[in-house]
């Protein structure tokens, strides 16, 4: 709806390629809602095509749930102990607690 959409849908789409675009051509600003008519920015034709690209026989639909699986692993990996986000969320409490402390 606002403008940070963009990005997130280039980044899904472009960059790690396990989303389907969606058709959103102009950005919303914050507060601006009320401007926009009636507010709808993405046709109901549109959501459905997408959802069909994703979840049907839509065109690179195994390859974008392959990657999709590829980056539930490494999050996974991530969180678990020794993975790279448990350490740093350790070295955050760390610092927390030595920040307190002082």
């Amino acid at each position: 709806m606002f403008s940070d959409q963009f990005y997130n849908e280039k980044l899904v789409v472009q960059v790690i390629e396990i989303g389907v675009r969606i058709g959103v051509e102009n950005a919303v600003h914050f507060g601006d809602e009320d401007e926009v008519g009636d507010g709808v920015q993405v046709s109901r034709e549109n959501v459905k095509e997408a959802i069909e690209k994703v979840m049907g026989e839509g065109e690179g639909k195994n390859e974008r749930r392959e990657r999709a699986r590829k980056y539930a692993d490494m999050g996974k990996k991530a969180i678990e102990e020794g993975g790279s986000s448990y350490i740093n969320m350790l070295k955050l409490i760390k610092d927390i607690m030595h920040f307190k402390s002082n």
